[in-house]
């Protein structure tokens, strides 16, 4: 878990921030002595962005993302010792979490990620020291973007851009995008959704969510794929095409 005060209640050993953003100024400085092109993947520490925004004001090629779960939980989530709340890197202070929201907001950070990591269930049901790190993000992306719309964070046409576009751009896809002739690979969403994501109705096989049981606002409904359509939702169940 991330170096605090909840790490030392919990008696576990800790990773402090400042190994995020050493491990930055680092890159950066290679970078910046390089020239080369660098995207800093799952950002967690408030630390790192001045590093980011100033890497910028010098003009260097970089980009970044974040984990979905790293703008909703933070260290407080590990109270009770949950293995679902056990990511690499770890889930940080709320300062950070607060941070990495506005973050988003301000242009910081381009993108966001899932970091779909799916395990079965041996894999959380240990000590938490001996869990293996990882949350099955993929279904869940969706509605945790959204939500820092609905606080008013993010505008929604960046934070749509910062699952589609903008990882297009950073890839160098010619994806992302919804223009004359463009590749129809296309999620339609009905963002007013509300629903209560459990292990029935996910489709990836992994159930290591803490959002399980959790009202959640906004949901893909259909998945085009090259214009056919690959996946479609009703009201009560999931449907692959």
């Amino acid at each position: 878990p991330h170096e605090g005060a909840t790490s030392t209640r919990l008696g576990l050993p800790a990773i402090p921030g400042v190994a995020e953003s050493i491990g930055l100024a680092r890159d950066l400085a290679l970078v910046e002595l390089t020239g080369v092109r660098a995207h800093f993947c799952r950002l967690s520490s408030m630390l790192a962005l001045p590093l980011l925004q100033q890497a910028r004001s010098r003009g260097l090629p970089v980009t970044a993302d974040v984990a979905a779960h790293h703008l909703h939980l933070c260290d407080t989530d590990l109270a009770t010792f949950d293995t679902l709340c056990r990511v690499d890197p770890p889930l940080r202070g709320a300062a950070d979490r607060d941070a990495l929201r506005t973050a988003i907001g301000e242009r910081t950070i381009d993108a966001v990620c899932s970091d779909h990591h799916p395990l079965g269930r041996d894999a959380k049901r240990v000590p938490f020291p001996d869990a293996t790190p990882g949350i099955a993000g993929l279904e869940t992306l969706l509605p945790l973007v959204l939500e820092a719309v609905w606080q008013e964070t993010v505008s929604l046409e960046h934070a749509i851009a910062s699952l589609s576009a903008n990882p297009a751009r950073i890839l160098g896809l010619p994806l992302g995008t919804l223009a004359d002739g463009a590749l129809a690979d296309v999620c339609i969403m009905d963002p007013e959704y509300r629903w209560t994501p459990d292990a029935e109705m996910l489709v990836s096989q992994g159930h290591n969510s803490p959002f399980l049981g959790h009202m959640l606002r906004g949901r893909v409904t259909h998945t085009l794929l090259g214009g056919r359509i690959v996946y479609r939702l009703d009201a009560n169940t999931r449907h692959w095409s």
